[in-house]
């Protein structure tokens, strides 16, 4: 017979106890892991602190305009501690367009993306954002707050699949103190096409010119509006895909035998293509009056000052025109579909705080461009940049005495940019005497039909 102390039957005991637990599939608890000497429960290991979702940003404002951009992302990533957004500048709207093409295949791109306003119908066919419309409904977000003839723009087919952002439209500069010697009204600018080209001819003199404009495409797209005319059919490509250009149309032919007729009595410039190049010309008093975008204002303004004062003027139009007004141009932004939910989350939530009226703020004072929020206006800091720069106040009644129709909404097409220079091209021509306008607004509108059918085909 065996005997046993009590210290080996307690190893014992604890033996077969282990090869239990083996048995069942467990595991004793040690000691350590279990009850303090006081019998209380340890205390709990704290969990790891939740990582911010990154949102990359690509965007297309360089200079003071991109130091304004790290501005609001600086803010916005220190406001709250969930979402951390990089802005990467991409180079221009075409080339950031172009890497975002690149990258749709794999996830190399941007959660966020600026894209201009003419690349607004690629986008929505490229099935590659999530509507902003989705997060709008979510969030009963309250549109109501933004500037309704700039939404026009960006909503089609009932919703918005970006958000405004950068947003601008054409003005009318002129030299306050050409005018005056010229025995015009320095107060009164001229506001339609014959008005213009009267007072061109008065203010032509001593090897000065009238006006110069630039051969740029979004001015003939703006005369189009100003008129109440579209330039494509099926209401603009907003009911359904457009399939022709109407570039050809009375308006064009009217607004470029204008433009040449000017030319051709030397009381207009043609200085090309660039508006810097007419930009310049007017800075230094080379022009009495040109067209820019209200982008371009504080520029302008600031280095005409001590030169001559500067006036500013609605974009002309014929006289006998309807039911017109100007075309935002600019930008908005668009969450794409390929990342992930968290970080289309995190970008909804930026763009909220962009919209808000301290940003938009801040954004319109240093950089011309408009607030897309209402209450923007309302910032003392706003109030202050009209009394400086009181010229912004044309610009800010034309926007809000624009008639919302189809033509004033604007023109959507897959071959936006492809146009526009179709568009420079025919005005070029005319303005150089090689064609007639109706001749040359002929070729191009044919020419953009053309495009039209090859990439209507590729849409799904």
């Amino acid at each position: 017979m065996i005997s046993w102390s009590r210290k080996g039957l307690v190893t014992l005991c604890m033996a077969i106890v282990m090869l239990f637990m083996a048995a069942c599939g467990g595991t004793p608890t040690q000691p350590s892991e279990a009850k303090g000497t006081d019998n209380k429960e340890m205390a709990p290991k704290p969990a790891a602190s939740k990582e911010p979702v990154k949102v990359v940003w690509w965007h297309s404002m360089s200079g003071e305009l991109g130091k304004a951009i790290d501005k609001l992302v600086a803010d916005f990533n220190a406001s709250q501690k969930d979402v951390v957004v990089e802005a990467v500048f991409q180079g221009t709207y075409d080339e950031s367009l172009n890497k975002m093409k690149t990258s749709m295949d794999s996830k190399s791109g941007p959660a966020l993306i600026q894209v201009f306003e003419i690349g607004s119908r690629f986008m929505i066919d490229s099935k590659a954002i999530t509507p902003m419309q989705k997060f709008i409904d979510v969030d009963k977000y309250d549109l109501s707050q933004l500037e309704e003839n700039i939404l026009n723009y960006y909503r089609i087919d009932g919703k918005l699949n970006s958000m405004p952002f950068n947003t601008s439209n054409p003005i009318l500069y002129y030299n306050k103190d050409m005018f005056k010697a010229a025995g015009l009204d320095p107060e009164k600018p001229p506001a339609t096409y014959e008005e213009v080209a009267a007072a061109s001819k008065a203010l032509t003199k001593d090897g000065k010119y009238g006006n110069s404009f630039a051969i740029y495409g979004w001015f003939m797209e703006q005369f189009f509006a100003n008129q109440g005319a579209e330039l494509l059919n099926n209401s603009n490509g907003r009911k359904g895909l457009a399939t022709e250009s109407l570039l050809n149309s009375d308006a064009g032919v009217k607004t470029l035998a204008w433009w040449k007729q000017m030319v051709d009595d030397k009381s207009s410039l043609n200085l090309g293509r660039k508006t810097d190049d007419t930009k310049k010309a007017f800075i230094a008093g080379q022009v009495a009056m040109t067209l820019d975008t209200t982008g371009s204002l504080r520029g302008i303004v600031d280095g005409a000052q001590g030169k001559f004062a500067v006036g500013t003027g609605n974009l002309p139009k014929p006289s006998d025109a309807k039911d017109g007004g100007v075309i935002v141009g600019g930008a908005s932004v668009y969450i794409l579909n390929n990342r992930s939910e968290a970080e289309q989350n995190g970008a909804w939530q930026f763009i909220k705080f962009l919209a808000e009226p301290k940003q938009q703020a801040y954004w319109h004072v240093n950089t011309g461009y408009f607030p897309i929020t209402k209450k923007a206006y309302d910032e003392q800091v706003v109030k202050d940049n009209l009394v400086k720069y009181p010229q912004l106040k044309t610009a800010v009644d034309q926007l809000h005495a624009t008639k919302a129709n189809t033509a004033t909404q604007g023109a959507v097409m897959g071959v936006f940019p492809e146009a526009r220079q179709l568009t420079e091209g025919a005005i070029e021509e005319v303005l150089n005497g090689k064609k007639q306008p109706k001749e040359a607004l002929d070729g191009a509108a044919k020419e953009i039909t053309g495009k039209l059918g090859t990439y209507n085909k590729t849409v799904k």
